[in-house]
């Protein structure tokens, strides 16, 4: 999403974005949608076949999990961006291309440089400009505006008039670790929206697993006995509230700069 609003925003935006995760294919699959063949390349090559980066030319190609990327891919890779042009497979004719290269990784690259599973010499080309995309648990405020953009996604596709999610489905949601990200986010409201006969979504609707989140939550509220941490996270989240969630007020008030807050939000998993 993020790669194609910046294809969508950009002076490429009436040519092709194309994409490709480079972890899903062999080495020879890989060579094949990204270069492309001649007739005759192969077995089974019964005419011409552009690759994505030609198809792609004038617009933006998105190369998911770069960091999978096999090591004889990567220096072809960096040719097409050092030459600005490819030869298909099976031929011998440069082909110039203009493209824009959005790549993308969960892996550290500076680390496989170091274990000789990427090429520095590709990282530095593709590392012009880095955006870090944080995941769910860390931008839980964004939850419920996703969970809307999923509602009206899965309704208008199941032809259902389901309107709403109820609050105390969200309260969890926003408790929620989502270890799999916006992906599992989608797939339980996709979910949900399946189960449901009413207008809104309810907590029958979710994941067992994730309904018993409800049982830990309220059981860690009834101790008559809190850690210390837990008191930590108590108070800082009354104090959020009594300031309307101004952070830079709820730090002076606790005493600690907005570093020291935000990373204790970010432990606690606190949101607004």
């Amino acid at each position: 999403m993020v790669a194609k609003t910046i294809h969508y925003l950009s002076p490429r935006a009436d040519k092709r974005f194309l994409a490709v995760n480079c972890g899903a294919f062999s080495e020879e699959l890989l060579s094949n949608e990204l270069f492309g063949h001649e007739k005759e390349a192969f077995t089974g090559a019964r005419g011409i076949k552009k690759g994505l980066i030609e198809a792609a030319h004038g617009g933006t190609l998105f190369l998911d999990e770069i960091g999978d990327m096999p090591l004889s891919m990567q220096v072809k890779l960096l040719r097409v961006i050092q030459e600005r042009s490819l030869i298909r497979v099976g031929g011998t004719e440069e082909i110039p291309v203009d493209i824009r290269i959005i790549a993308a990784t969960n892996k550290d690259l500076k680390y496989e440089i170091e274990a000789g599973a990427f090429r520095q010499d590709l990282y530095y080309r593709l590392n012009v400009i880095t955006l870090y995309v944080p995941p769910l648990s860390e931008r839980k405020d964004d939850i419920p505006l996703l969970c809307q953009y999923f509602l009206r996604k899965f309704s208008d596709a199941q032809g259902k008039q389901i309107e709403n999610i109820s609050d105390q489905v969200t309260d969890l949601l926003m408790n929620y670790e989502f270890p799999g990200n916006i992906r599992e986010l989608e797939n339980i409201i996709e979910r949900a929206v399946t189960l449901s006969n009413g207008t809104a979504i309810e907590m029958s609707h979710l994941p067992s697993d994730i309904q018993q989140l409800t049982f830990r939550i309220s059981g860690k509220r009834r101790r008559e006995f809190l850690t210390l941490e837990e008191n930590e996270m108590e108070y800082i989240a009354w104090v959020l509230d009594q300031v309307n969630q101004n952070k830079t007020k709820a730090a002076e008030i606790l005493g600690i700069d907005r570093v020291s807050l935000w990373r204790k939000l970010r432990r606690y998993h606190i949101n607004s």
